[in-house]
């Protein structure tokens, strides 16, 4: 005679168990998703960069895109010193042989001051590889002897 067989109903009762949850779990993700075309989003001042954009990459130089890091910051040398409220006024070479690129920086008119700096308006010439028409601007320098250039554009005699 075989013994009665007892587990039946508990092995139905944990699949029936089993498949509720499953449900319960698939309808709470399918609730997320729904729920996540709502979303927004929020950028984070600081987390952002403002400055660069995806299409166009920032050139190196103010004075020609033709000119890399290392360019710049040997023009930006010889801007500081041609610039100079103290300085002669004289024009001021700089070059970067590895590249080629070379230039002069003049300055133009007396330095004024403006805001918490001084300012000074230039002619920049710009030869060997990166060779283009002069252009003109405006150094200014900040507190920090920091100087920036604004106002670039092509000379006119």
């Amino acid at each position: 005679m075989l013994p009665p067989f007892s587990g039946l109903r508990r092995p139905y009762t944990s699949f029936s168990c089993n498949r509720a949850r499953l449900a319960a779990t698939t309808a709470g993700l399918l609730l997320s998703l729904f729920v996540s075309g709502c979303a927004t989003s929020i950028q984070l001042p600081g987390l952002v960069d403002t400055d660069a954009t995806g299409s166009i990459p920032k050139a190196a130089s103010p004075l020609s895109a033709a000119l890399d890091a290392e360019d710049w910051r040997r023009a930006k040398g010889a801007l500081a010193v041609a610039l100079d409220p103290q300085g002669n006024g004289a024009p001021v070479d700089w070059d970067n042989p590895r590249s080629g690129a070379k230039g002069a920086i003049t300055p133009v008119g007396d330095a004024y001051a403006r805001g918490n700096g001084v300012c000074r308006a230039f002619i920049a010439n710009l030869g060997g590889s990166v060779a283009s028409p002069p252009v003109q601007g405006t150094g200014c320098r900040d507190g920090s002897g920091e100087w920036t250039v604004s106002d670039v554009k092509p000379w006119k005699a």
